[in-house]
This record gives structure tokens, C-alpha cells and sequence, in this order.
């Protein structure tokens, strides 16, 4: 399955980030101490994150997995070369011809924490011109609904992290909502709690009606993020986001395999062993544990999801066995799965600390 019909990709470089890192060929399963060990990985796993190359929603991923470890000063440098290339419809991060309507926004944290950070209005401007494209501009079904991509009027699963978080940001709560919503219902099988991957508006059918795991990951993480940005005055959106962050975890958790793991279409073993999947919904198990609307129980699960995920790191610090780039239709590795480990690991350390 192509994801997007142009991959073009950036490799940006980044600086070492702590002496360790020089020490490639150090086992990250080596009997070190657990404060040690653990910096180790995560230092490696950034490290082989800024070392790939980039599309939109990837650098914007990986900069919103920087803010989480505390790397402001990195996230600050990925929204730089996002608004070098923001589209003149607002679009950020955009390479060559790419027909992405929703991925750009993932860029959008990084931007308002730099005009945040800096007080540079040209931030603040790039930041508007991408809600002014989401709410004026972009592509959408007859109910409003974003379509993923420009080439067709179709919604993705994916789209669930891409677009609403940033409306939540930028202050449109009940815009993110809806957004869910619509995603919800035109994807949602309720009775298996899991999204099928796009649906076609002009066939009125099913582009890929398949549980694919990135897109339920993308889903669940963009639910928790989203919780967290809802003003509690707002309880009725709150209640809802709640329920529906509720109901994707647990229609995938029942497929969870026993190294914590999950297929790539969930429900068919037949398909490859994926990795990202696992670290999706352990982020969003932890921050909704630490939000209050996850229970203590369900950690035991995260904890799985997290230990299947982390013995997948090789030395270098690369999530392996993830569902892969380019074309996303194999196990492979992916800026995506770096993202994913270090948001998982920060949602862990909130959490227990």
C-alpha cells in the first residue's frame, strides 16, 4: 500500500547529543544501570530519528516527539525548515509536489512553540495560515470532513493525528472534535472498536477496509493528545473524546499478541509482526492514566506494549520490525517508530515519576 503517491524525502543532520552516542556498536541490552541504560536508548533512538530523511508529517512527528524529551532547542530547528517550506496556501513542511491536505499540521506544535519561545511573529503567521487552511481552504467531504490527501476525496485513518491536534492547539476545540467525530464515522466498525484505513467519498466504499495498526495507533494517540487540550468547562467534548480514546485502545488490545506486539492488520496474523502499533498505544495508555480517564489497570498492558517494543531496538537505536518506509506496505523501520519510542517513553516517565 503506497501511502502517498510522491515521497520525497529531506535528510537533515543533526549534532551528537551526548558522548554515548559515539559508541555505536555498544548492545543496547547490556547489564547497565537502568537510569543509564534507559538515556542510553533514548539518546540512540533520537539520534537515528534526526538521521532520517523527512517527509511532512514525519519531521512534524519527530518534532513533536523532541518537544516531549525536553529538546525544545531541536523542535525549534525542525519548525524553521517547516515554514521554509510552507505552501503559499499554507501547507507546511510541504517537498516537491507532495498532495498531502492533512499531514502538514503535525508541524503545527513545533511552530507555536517557537513563536511561544522566540516572540518571532512570522511563527504565529505561518500557524495561521495553516488553521486558515484546514478550516477555508483544504479539500473536505459534503459534512465537512478533511480528506487526507489531494488527488482524491477520500478520509484516512492517519488523518486523526495530522489535523486535529493542531485545531485543538490553535484553540478549536470543537473543530478537532468534529474532526474525530467525522473520522469516526466514516471509519469506525463498532463493533470490533477499530478504524478501517480510508474510505472513498466518490464510491461511496471502502478505498482499504482494512484494521491497519498504524492507523488505529495514529487514532488513539491523536485521541489522548486532544483530551489533554479540552478546557474542563468543556465536559460534554471531554466525555466524548474520552469514550471514543476508551473504545479504540480496547478493540485493539484484545489482538495484542503475547510479546506485546500486534500484526499489521491487527486482526490477521498473516500479515507481518509490526512494532509501532505497540508503542502508539502505550503512549496513549500512559497519558491517559496520568490525564485520570485511564484506570491503574490498564498499564499492565502498556507495560507489555512497551517491552515488546523496546527489545525491537538495535544497536544503532532503530525501531525495527515497524510497519516501513516509503511505501508502508512491509516491516521496516520509519521516522514514525523513532517518533513513537521517545513519545512513549516520555508518556512512561511522566507517569511513574
Amino acid at each position: 500500500m503506497n501511502r502517498k503517491k510522491f515521497l520525497t524525502s529531506l535528510s537533515i543532520g543533526a549534532p551528537l547529543l551526548g558522548t554515548n552516542m559515539m559508541n555505536l556498536n555498544a548492545n543496547v541490552h547490556d547489564p547497565l544501570t537502568k537510569s543509564t541504560h534507559e538515556d542510553l536508548v533514548i539518546e540512540k533512538a533520537t539520534q537515528a530519528m534526526l538521521c532520517m530523511q523527512r517527509a511532512a508529517w514525519e519531521q512534524g512527528t519527530a518534532s513533536q516527539a523532541l518537544i516531549a524529551i525536553g529538546r525544545k532547542d531541536l523542535a525549534i530547528l525542525f519548525a524553521k525548515d517547516a515554514i521554509v517550506r510552507q505552501t503559499i496556501e499554507g501547507r507546511l513542511g510541504i517537498l516537491g509536489s507532495d498532495p498531502g491536505v492533512t499531514d502538514p499540521g503535525s508541524n503545527g506544535e513545533a511552530v507555536l512553540l517557537t513563536y511561544r519561545e522566540t516572540g518571532d511573529e512570522k511563527y504565529k503567521k505561518a500557524a495561521d495560515a495553516q488553521y486558515d487552511y484546514f478550516k477555508n481552504k483544504a479539500p473536505k467531504t459534503s459534512d465537512g470532513i478533511l480528506h487526507h490527501v489531494t488527488y482524491a476525496k477520500q478520509v484516512w485513518s492517519d488523518a486523526s493525528f495530522m489535523a486535529p491536534p493542531f485545531l485543538a492547539l490553535m484553540g478549536d476545540v470543537e473543530e478537532a472534535v468534529k474532526q474525530i467525530e467525522g473520522f469516526r464515522k466514516y471509519l469506525m466498525d463498532k463493533e470490533k472498536k477499530m478504524y478501517y484505513h480510508i474510505w472513498d467519498e466518490s464510491k461511496n466504499d471502502f478505498a482499504r477496509k482494512l484494521f491497519w495498526g498504524g492507523g488505529n495507533g495514529w487514532t488513539a494517540a491523536a485521541i489522548a493528545k486532544i483530551i489533554d487540550l479540552v478546557p474542563k468547562e468543556k465536559t460534554e467534548l471531554k466525555r466524548k473524546l474520552i469514550g471514543f480514546g476508551k473504545e479504540v485502545i480496547d478493540g485493539c488490545s484484545v489482538h495484542m499478541r503475547s510479546d506485546g506486539l500486534f500484526h499489521d492488520i491487527i486482526d490477521n496474523p498473516d500479515t507481518f509482526v509490526e512494532t509501532n502499533l505497540a508503542q502508539m498505544l502505550a503512549f496513549s495508555i500512559y497519558t491517559g492514566i496520568k490525564a485520570g480517564w485511564l484506570d491503574s489497570s490498564y498499564k499492565p498492558k502498556a507495560d507489555k506494549m512497551r517491552e515488546g517494543a523496546r527489545a525491537k531496538i538495535d544497536q544503532y537505536g532503530i525501531v525495527q520490525g515497524a510497519c516501513g518506509s516509503p511505501n508502508f506496505d512491509r516491516s521496516g523501520t520509519s521516522t514514525e517508530a523513532q517518533s513513537f519510542f521517545l513519545l512513549m517513553e516520555s508518556a512512561y516517565k511522566k507517569l511513574i515519576r
